[in-house]
Parts: C-alpha cells; structure tokens; sequence
C-alpha cells in the first residue's frame, strides 16, 4: 500500500503544482518561498526543535507550546512549519525573528528526504489532525521523536482512514508519542492501530492560552475609536456561503437594533473583496478596516486585515464563531472565551466537537441551530448585559478549570531531548 500511496502522490505532483500556482495568481503570498514546496531551498539547521502547525488557528493554537519552548529551552532554534501563507503571517506577528519559519514540503518522497536533509531536528511536535505517511516514516527512520499535540481524529474522519486502513496502522507503527486531547480522540487512534503505551490522554493546550491585558485595552480603545457607544456583535472566521445568513441576520437583527454595527471577519483573505461586494449587493453599507477610519453611519465594518480578530473581539459585545452555520466544523472558541467575550455558534463544531460540547454543558457558549436562533440568541445577550456577562464569566472559568495540558507536554518533552543537547 505505500508502494500505491507513494506512486499516487507522485501523480498527484503536476495537477497539485498547477493548482497551487492559480492559488498563486489570486494571492500572490502562495509564491513565497514556493520552492519549498518541492524540497528546495531550506534553512540548514544541524539541530532544532520543529513545531508544525497547518494554518492560522493551528498557529494560534502551537502559540503557547511555543512560547513555554523559548523559555524552557532557550539555547534551542526553534523551526515553525506552516502550509498556508495566512499561517506563516500569523508566525511572523506572533514570534517575528525570533523563529524560523519555513514550509513544510508537499507529501512525496523526494521532497521530504530533502527537508531533512536540510533540517535535523532533535524532536518534532505536529499539532491536532496531521497524519502525514512519508513525512512520519521519515521521522521513525532517522530516530526523530515525533509527538502528537492536542491530537484529534473527528468521529467524521474515521470511515475515510479505515479505507487505508494497512497505512495509517504502519504509519503511526514509528515510535509515535500521541498526546491526546480526549479519551474518545485516544480510542479513534488505537481503532486505527495506534500503540497503547505510546497513546497518553493529556489534554488540549489550546486551554492554557493566557489572556493579554493588552488586547483587551486595545480592544476597547479601537472600540471608543472606530465604532464609538453602538453595539457591536462579530462574526469571525466566516466561509463561502456563511456570509449571506450571516448579513440576512444582521438585516433582521437591526429591526431591533437599529444602531447595532456587524464586524465581519472572513476566514481567508483572498476573499476579503469578493465579500466586501456582497455586502454592497446586500444593499449595506460597510466600511472597511484597510480604510483607516471610523465605521460612522454604516451597517457592517470589513476586517480585512491579518492578525487582528482577538483585539475585534475584544471590542465587540457578543462574539459569533463563525465556520459552523455551514458544515465547515466551526473554529477557536477559546479566543474570545479568554477575553470573556460572550459566545454564540451554529450546529456543525465537528473540527471541535469536545470543546464545543464541553462550553455548551457548562454553560459557557450558546448553541444555534441556524439563522433563526442566531437572531433571537445575539438580540437576547445584546438586549441583557448581565446575561451576556455570565456567559463570558463562565468561558473564562472552563479556560481556567481545563489548563495544565501544556505542562504535561513539556515534562514528556524534557527526556525527549536530555541527551540531545546541541554541541
């Protein structure tokens, strides 16, 4: 099977190489250091620690493990591999010199071999869903330590990964450490051949994420700024068909509301114009935040920037988390919960489902069903503050009630890389 699966990816180079060159012509940041891509032109590291995080939110989420790296292994490089440009952004913003950053190879022998030879790691930390068969032998073959962090496998993926069922039992056979992030994630992996003794329930270290004093006066001095005393929901990380339930409820929401400003936030920047002129074809008026100025009279205000949705979260009243009014799996909803930003999401969290779960339990998000509750929900926290301030309470209270996975990580680490010291 790994014969097949390696035969395919090569087959699968050309049409994926043109695929990603019209990415390209869009969003000219897809031909940024593209040789990569092929497993050409990386840094030469004679030892490191590699953290892998995919796009933005695994970023967001890797932060933390990052920054508890920098302090406990202050002598060590750290190497931060992304897919996506919106991930290497997010890097720079996060971390800038202070890190190396390149991206990881696309999955055929060749350029994995490359970045290797390349960049020799002393551990690798991969975050939450990234099975990669090639890139994981490689690592059991040079005696890399490869370790899970936060892993899940949604009830969703499951059918897909039986199908290769032979691979992906070989492919976690490579001395894997799996720290997952719940017993359910734990049971899916060793369904799936995964070793027990190397399979550790240890939690998700998205909890451990501190709240910055400093966004939230950010946030509110943007608010005092930009959008002065209206009320001000947000919809963050929105996709490709969200965007007009989204606007339709904004419209209905305003017959209550008639003051209340949208601050909308698509997930992928190359679409920022195309949904900036849907919202003119909604007949609403939308400034946007590249204009540098105050959202005025108008109904939406466009954040069609990188790396500022914590700080309009921060300066909004309720926060939708958006990607889950549509089957996308819905995104972070501990970024607005560190701010005690109250909580609303729709009914498809499968990409979170625990966490989601786990916020609504308790209390600590409100679960719609679509556009119709989203209405009634955000008029209801928009009409009574000490609900909506309950609601951000008891985020911030799971937040702290579930920290400790990171810890846990770094005293796996520790032996790890012992007797790995850099000469």
């Amino acid at each position: 099977m790994r014969f097949l699966y390696n035969l395919l990816t090569y087959l699968l180079l050309i049409p994926f190489a043109f695929y990603w060159l019209l990415r390209g012509i869009g969003n000219r940041t897809y031909f940024e250091k593209l040789g990569q891509r092929f497993g050409l032109g990386f840094p030469k590291l004679d030892s490191c620690i590699w953290v892998h995080a995919v796009s933005v939110g695994e970023v967001q989420a890797a932060a933390p493990l990052i920054r508890a790296l920098m302090e406990r292994f202050p002598e060590r490089q750290l190497l931060i591999t992304t897919v996506t440009p919106t991930g290497a952004a997010r890097v720079r913003s996060l971390f800038g010199d202070r890190v190396l950053h390149c991206y990881i190879p696309f999955e055929f022998p060749n350029a994995i071999a490359s970045f290797f030879r390349a960049v020799k790691p002393d551990a690798a930390l991969i975050m939450e869903t990234e099975i990669w068969p090639n890139l994981y032998r490689a690592c059991g073959v040079r005696q890399i330590p490869l370790i899970l962090v936060s892993a899940r496998i949604s009830p969703r993926s499951v059918p897909g990964y039986r199908k290769l069922l032979p691979l992906i039992r070989e492919t976690l056979s490579h001395g894997i450490i799996i720290a997952a992030q719940s017993q359910p994630d734990a049971d899916r992996f060793l369904a799936l051949g995964a070793n027990p003794v190397r399979t550790l329930v240890m939690g998700n270290i998205k909890f451990d994420v501190e709240p910055d004093p400093d966004v939230s006066a950010r946030g509110r001095a943007l608010r005092e700024e930009l959008f002065g005393d209206r009320p001000v929901w947000i919809a963050a990380s929105t996709h490709e068909g969200e965007e007009p339930l989204v606007l339709d409820v904004h419209r209905r929401l305003r017959a209550r509301h008639p003051d209340l400003l949208l601050v909308l936030v698509p997930r992928h920047p190359e679409r920022f114009q195309a949904v900036r002129d849907l919202v003119g074809r909604e007949g609403l008026d939308v400034v946007s935040r590249t204009e540098d100025k105050p959202a005025g009279n108008a109904s939406v205000f466009l954040c069609d920037t990188m790396g500022e949705v914590p700080m309009f979260y921060a300066a909004s009243d309720v926060a939708f988390v958006a990607g889950s009014l549509v089957p996308i799996g819905g995104h972070n909803l501990l970024e607005p919960a560190v701010l005690g930003i109250p909580i609303v999401t729709g009914p498809h969290n499968f990409n979170g489902q625990d966490i989601a779960d786990l916020f609504v339990d308790l209390g600590a998000c409100r679960r719609v069903e679509g556009p119709d509750e989203l209405v009634t929900t955000v008029s209801e926290l928009l009409s009574d503050p000490a609900q909506a301030v309950r609601l951000g309470s008891a985020g911030q209270s799971v937040l702290r009630e579930n920290r400790g996975a990171l810890e846990r990580l770094l005293v796996l680490l520790e032996p790890l890389l012992g007797d790995r010291r850099p000469a």
